[in-house]
């Protein structure tokens, strides 16, 4: 994904989100075994989040700062916190001790904030909210950060597993002009193993869904059934998968935008992780080289925004939507949460059936290679197939249609929603043409069939990519940049939310190539804002520092690959991404395989390199 400058501006008020410190309590502190490696069973632990249940067991340093009245909205259901907002001398607090899980090796603190001020200054914080645990301040926000709606602040809280600590929430206000402080929906999410399974091979191994979905007549609500066959790859015995609801990161967890139900073949436990996780026990441990089968119920509803996620009028974009088993590795289980500010998305190579019955005037572009057949009266079944991608996504809306073939022979289509000039269109599909092109003849050919591209110019995201279908502003680099991650994310896969750079920097770095950038000199403008700033960072540090996000992972990481070619020669650089793209074709990339790739290609040690350019791993 390729973050447009506005948003940029919208991460740097995400950057302020740090949220909170930490106070062991020693009767805790004292009974704990120091020794303890207890398996991790993934947990929300913050206790009525959403202020929906009464005070308990929240306190509040006033009776009314847990409320339903008006005045303010809830970000959801009908109770939240409101601190402040009187115009007058004030203080209010909020606290909540909680206990994080031992075992666990990820743990993120998120809620939602909304400031409104009657402060007319743009320089002065008169009116503070910290957020603070123990006697320690990670975050302080101000009349200086107010906004029209709720902001997602979250932190990365996984160094305090096995820990209780008393979050509190502490607003203070001046004698003048109000600045109200609104919190709602607070949640710790807690996943990840710190005890690996016996071995490192990554598993529900060879998965295939087949689904079947249809639609009401906007193209924004779908239901029908999904399966997964899934095989276990590890000698380790698997006793549970889990699949990944990402887009119930868009609603909440009263009201999410994706439900499953009448689960077979394993028992549906509780959602997890913002309810973006749901456990299914397998009735019986499967060993490995075993297959089984789930299936469910399936319900989407799209939910109004040009996001990746979301409707902009007519127009339905659908990415992320449908359920996919998460990844076990080394690690444990990958039960990321989701960002808004990259991706969180680790998913194995699988094969799609997936068809979509929908209303004739829609269009319905998705991943892979669609057919349309007549289905009842005014409805149309599109067919879509695909063989190994790690997901599917797809559009519905009265589009208009261009379509093109590569010179190398890859069908092209673009669809463009009803502000999109046929100009811009064909420019797009020009640009669809060459770079597909650019980065098959540099990386392997193209294996997807055919490449779908959704053009809007309201996406805040910029674009974002899905196996053979990507989601673009009218924007030649930046779409040169999406098709190439079909390469660096498609057919070379990554853990996108460990290890966000191997997909956003090489694939920069690409989009350089194919528009004949060489990046020269473009290192000497690093300057890095702590010691503890990576390339190679995951999107947990990068959603606590969100403005430099795009900086490092896309700026600073492709001009070290430039570097490194500058270092090696071209020649060799060349053939290293080639060779390397082939031996990790459909598979799983990691930082520590492409330093050793790298290493291989040269005789000059690469020691150094890594270290100035700040490439661990």
């Amino acid at each position: 994904m390729r973050t447009v400058p506005h948003r940029s501006a919208a991460v740097r008020a995400l950057a302020i989100a740090a949220l909170v410190a930490v106070s062991l309590l020693p009767a805790r502190a004292a009974t704990a075994a120091p020794d303890a490696a207890a398996a991790c069973t993934p947990a929300q632990v913050v206790a009525n989040g959403g202020f929906e249940s009464g005070t308990s067991p929240w306190t509040q340093s006033s009776t009314n700062i847990i409320t339903s009245r008006a005045g303010q909205t809830p970000h959801g259901g009908t109770a939240y916190a409101w601190l402040d907002g009187t115009g007058a001398t004030r203080t209010d607090t909020l606290s909540q001790s909680v206990t994080i899980p031992s075992g666990c090796s990820t743990a993120t603190l998120s809620f939602w904030l909304h400031i409104d001020t009657a402060e007319t200054t743009s320089s002065i914080a008169y009116d503070k909210l910290t957020a603070k645990i123990g006697g320690t301040t990670l975050a302080t926000y101000s009349n200086l950060d107010k906004n029209t709606g709720y902001v997602k602040k979250t932190l990365d809280v996984s160094s305090f597993a096995g820990q209780t600590v008393t979050l509190a929430f502490t607003g203070t206000e001046d004698y003048s002009l109000q600045t109200s402080f609104v919190l709602d929906d607070v949640a710790l999410d807690t996943s990840g193993g710190t005890t690996p399974p016996a071995d490192s091979t990554r598993t529900p191994a060879s998965p295939s869904y087949t689904v079947s979905l249809s639609s009401d007549s906007a193209g924004t609500v779908w239901t029908g059934h999904e399966s997964a066959t899934f095989t276990n790859a590890s000698s380790t015995a698997l006793s549970e998968v889990y699949l990944r609801l990402w887009d119930n990161y868009h609603g909440t967890c009263d009201a999410p935008p994706i439900t499953v139900t009448n689960v077979s073949g394993g028992t549906a436990g509780s959602l997890s992780v913002a309810c973006t996780a749901l456990q299914i026990t397998l009735p019986a441990p499967l060993a490995q080289g075993q297959s089984a089968t789930i299936g469910f119920d399936l319900g989407i509803t799209v939910p109004s925004g040009a996001d990746r996620f979301g409707h902009d009028g007519a127009f339905s974009f659908i990415g992320n939507a449908l359920p996919v088993l998460a990844v076990k590795d080394g690690s444990g289980w990958h039960l990321d949460p989701y960002t808004n500010n990259g991706e969180s998305f680790y998913s194995l190579a699988a094969d799609f059936k997936v068809t979509l019955d929908h209303p004739s005037g829609l269009l319905v572009p998705a991943t892979g290679t669609s057919v349309d057949t007549p289905g009842s009266s005014g409805r149309t079944v599109t067919t879509a197939t695909a063989s190994k991608v790690r997901d599917f996504a797809w559009a519905a809306g009265p589009f208009s249609k261009v379509s093109g073939t590569s010179s190398a022979g890859t069908a092209i289509n673009v669809y463009s929603v009803s502000n999109i000039s046929s100009s811009d269109a064909q420019s797009m599909l020009s640009t669809a043409k060459t770079a597909v092109d650019a980065h098959a003849g540099r990386f392997g050919a193209y294996p997807y069939g055919e490449l779908d591209a959704v053009i809007d110019n309201n996406y805040w995201f910029g674009g974002m990519e899905y196996p053979g279908f990507v989601l673009d502003l009218v924007s030649t680099t930046a779409l040169t940049h999406e098709i190439g991650h079909q390469w660096w994310y498609g057919i070379v896969g990554d853990d996108e939310y460990n290890s966000p750079w191997l997909d956003e920097a090489f694939t920069d770095y690409s989009t350089d190539l194919a528009l004949g950038k060489t990046g020269t000199n473009c290192w000497n403008s690093v300057s890095w804002a702590s010691s503890a700033e990576k390339i190679t960072n995951s999107m947990a540090y990068w959603d606590a520092h969100s403005s430099r996000y795009s900086t490092v992972v896309y700026g600073y990481g492709k001009c070290a690959l430039h570097d490194l070619r500058r270092l090696i020669g071209d020649t060799a650089m060349s053939k290293l991404l080639k060779d390397y793209a082939t031996s990790h074709w459909y598979g799983v990339s990691t930082t520590a395989e492409f330093k050793a790739a790298a290493q291989a290609a040269t005789s000059t040690d690469l020691t150094s390199f890594w270290s100035t350019h700040r490439i661990d791993g």
